[in-house]
């Protein structure tokens, strides 16, 4: 789901900062902060508000308030103040221009996605290497010459301008394509000529948390939006609205087809189903892993009744497929590791399973070539096994390795099936099989500046708090030896249903030429093992998580893999979250912090933007029962006065819109004032947002601002 955190390590966004001068620190009062191991260091200061708020009757202060507007003159300078001292510290690093060097060369392979087919076209996405932006390119038929349909590069010579969702017509003719600019959530939906690549004159402004489903007559599409257009990122987003455009239509015009004003945190998105019959609608409350389906049929226009199929938020259901009067959903309805089911038309309340539960938890599913594929997780590596469209077991792909499925694509009249497998050191290759001949074949593979062979993956279980055995992947060159002063960085994210799998970063890679280890944990909270899984890390349970993290970095202490002053955590979005609760509830633990994109403020965090529908996992501080334990971990809140925490780096973007900056600006800024230990800064895009579309060369530039922080703060010398 879009309103989700995004824990995609290998997407943490940057931003050139360069052109900012130390003199700027000049334009702040400055305030002097010792640390233990680094000379005296000054932070820019700024005025602290007098602001007390009452939580259940708790007074809670809130000194920080202003840095919650990004564009007030104040906070813009003090911006450019703390950029202007991260470039001081990090430029002082010798090998960071090198680092950046390597990670250029890294990064520059042909990177290509899953594709997809339609009317005899084949589609796929490619990136030369160092090209900020990914191109869609069409080929007309399997032997033409691929040419480019789609280029963002063309758009913005700076790179920040990133296409999202995608759809072709039924016709084949026409591309609608979502495009965002600086990593912002909101989208304008523009059309496209598949034939010669010129774009119509339509365009859907203020599309957000949508999908695009094109009517059967290729003349209009479904989308979803708020009827509040706020980009400052300071309000909480409600009334979440499913309509149709009509192609030559004003969008003034568009047709409601589902909103409920009574009801502000639903969110609704549709589909078709493969005949266009029907429009599958799926309402969801939140970020709660559990909604609801209504059917239309299309035969009455879009503005027909909706008839409720599964109406009640009582379990997940994932629409996969119509043929003839059966419809196929994915499900965890009384399976807690999920299972396939079916639906008659004309026997609606009866649920048919199709595939049933196993040991295994059931993360994707798709129909292709009348078959159902089926992508289930094994400790948290993929495996796939196909099915006849009744059930029977028919065969299981065989994988390269202990690695991930990143992404699968079929239709049901199409015989072929393609997907993309990534391990930690193995970029995404591409695979084609014949559904029909069960005969699979490398479709793209790239071509590599490094041999996947020199590095070593194992994967070991750590004992949490509770007992409960936590995987956790472990990464190496074989040449690296694991002892107490081994630079090493331990990476978790723990929410959301979202599993943490193996898969490829040139950044990581990085990280292991320089001689660190990579550490990547399976934390509770994640969709690794199913619902009961991603449960006990919600609410009241979020300590699990933490728990279940701080164990992994005793076990790569005690084990004598690293030492706290050679351990670096790193998690972005809900994973800055962990790394702030970890920090300040064990900062002896660690030499090093890296909070990215975080939710770090858990008393505020639902004002702002998407926030509130996150209290399926954390709860709300507006509630009497959930502030008890949103206050005994909320980072922000739990910064202590004279404390010795780790060197720490935050990284955030000035107008984040998913994760708005207040929150990375007012940790950072309470750290800064209470630490009595190593460097505290923040790093901040100043043409940022969450992550998601970020250009390669600011990708590169932060990732090797990044290891060279790590470079100076643990101590160590990269290996050459």
């Amino acid at each position: 789901m879009e309103r989700c955190l995004d824990p995609r390590f290998v997407n943490t966004p940057t931003q050139s900062m360069k052109s900012l001068l130390p003199a700027v620190c000049a334009l702040v009062s400055l305030v002097a902060c010792q640390t233990t191991s680094q000379p005296a260091m000054q932070y820019p200061s700024y005025p602290q508000d007098a602001v007390v708020e009452d939580y259940h009757g708790t007074a809670i202060a809130d000194p920080w308030r202003g840095l919650e507007d990004p564009d007030s003159a104040p906070t813009r300078t003090w911006i450019d103040a703390q950029n202007a001292l991260v470039r001081q510290y990090i430029d002082a690093v010798p090998q960071r221009a090198a680092i950046e060097q390597r990670l250029t060369a890294l990064w520059n392979y042909e990177r290509v996605g899953v594709p997809f087919e339609k009317k005899g076209r084949i589609y796929f996405w490619k990136n030369d290497g160092l090209r900020n932006q990914a191109v869609l390119y069409v080929q007309d038929d399997a032997q033409a010459t691929p040419r480019v349909l789609l280029d963002p590069n063309a758009v913005r010579t700076d790179g920040t301008f990133a296409v999202g969702q995608t759809a072709v017509s039924p016709d084949g003719e026409l591309l609608a394509y979502a495009g965002s600019e600086a990593g912002s959530d909101w989208n304008v939906v523009r059309f496209k000529r598949v034939a010669d690549g010129v774009d119509l004159a339509d365009k859907v402004e203020w599309v957000k948390f949508s999908g695009l489903a094109w009517n059967k007559e290729s003349s209009g599409i479904w989308y979803s939006t708020y009827p509040e257009h706020d980009t400052s990122g300071k309000k909480a987003l409600s009334n979440h609205q499913l309509r149709f455009h009509a192609l030559g239509a004003a969008q003034s015009t568009d047709v409601l087809v589902l909103g409920r004003a009574d009801q502000p945190e639903w969110g609704f998105s549709a589909t078709t189903s493969d005949d266009h019959e029907l429009l599958v609608v799926s309402q969801t409350q939140g970020t709660e892993q559990k909604n609801r389906i209504f059917l239309q049929s299309l035969a009455g226009g879009v503005q027909a009744p909706l008839e409720s199929l599964f109406g009640d938020f009582d379990a997940e259901y994932e629409f996969l497929g119509k043929r003839g009067k059966r419809l196929w959903f994915k499900s965890d309805k009384d399976a807690a590791k999920g299972r396939v089911v079916a639906v008659d038309l004309d026997a609606r309340e009866r649920l048919i399973t199709i595939v049933p539960e196993s040991e295994h938890t059931l993360e994707s599913a798709l129909l292709a070539g009348n078959r159902l594929v089926l992508s289930r997780m094994v400790d948290a590596a993929n495996e796939v096994s196909i099915y006849e469209l009744d059930g029977t077991f028919v065969e299981r792909l065989q994988l390269p390795g202990l690695g991930s499925i990143g992404g699968m694509w079929g239709d049901l009249d199409c015989a072929r099936l393609y997907y993309s497998y990534s391990s930690f050191t193995s970029p995404g290759e591409v695979h084609v099989v014949d559904l029909a001949r069960m005969e699979s074949k490398l479709w793209r593979k790239p071509q590599l500046v490094f041999d996947p062979a020199d590095y070593v993956t194992e994967q070991v279980r750590v004992s949490s708090k509770d007992g409960t055995q936590v995987p956790l992947f472990l990464v190496r060159r074989k040449d690296v030896t694991p002892n107490a002063q081994t630079p090493t960085l331990l990476y978790g994210y723990g929410g959301f249903n979202i599993p943490i799998k193996p898969s490829f970063s040139p950044a990581v890679l990085g990280w292991l030429e320089l001689g660190g280890v990579y550490a990547s944990a399976n934390l509770r909270g994640g969709g690794e093992y199913g619902r009961d899984w991603h449960q006990d890390g919600t609410k009241e349970r979020k300590q699990n998580v933490f728990d279940d993290f701080i164990a992994c970095a005793e076990w790569l202490v005690g084990s004598g893999r690293t030492s706290p002053g050679k351990l670096a955590i790193h998690g972005r979005s809900n994973g800055g979250l962990l790394v702030g609760a970890c920090m300040t509830q064990r900062p002896e633990l660690f030499g090093a912090a890296l909070p990215g994109v975080g939710v770090l403020d858990m008393l505020r965090y639902h004002r702002f933007t998407i926030g509130w529908a996150w209290a399926s996992d954390y709860g709300r501080s507006d509630d009497p029962q959930a502030f008890p334990y949103l206050i005994k971990y909320s980072p922000l809140h739990n910064v202590k006065e004279g404390v010795a925490y780790p060197a720490t780096m935050v990284t955030t973007g000035d107008h984040d819109d998913r994760v708005v900056p207040a929150h990375s600006f007012k940790f950072a800024a309470e750290l800064q004032a209470k630490t009595s230990g190593a460097p505290a800064l923040i790093r901040i895009e100043t043409r940022g947002g969450h992550g998601a579309g970020k250009p390669t060369s600011m990708v590169i530039e932060e990732w090797a601002d990044i290891w060279s922080f790590l470079v100076r703060a643990l101590a160590f010398e990269p290996r050459s």
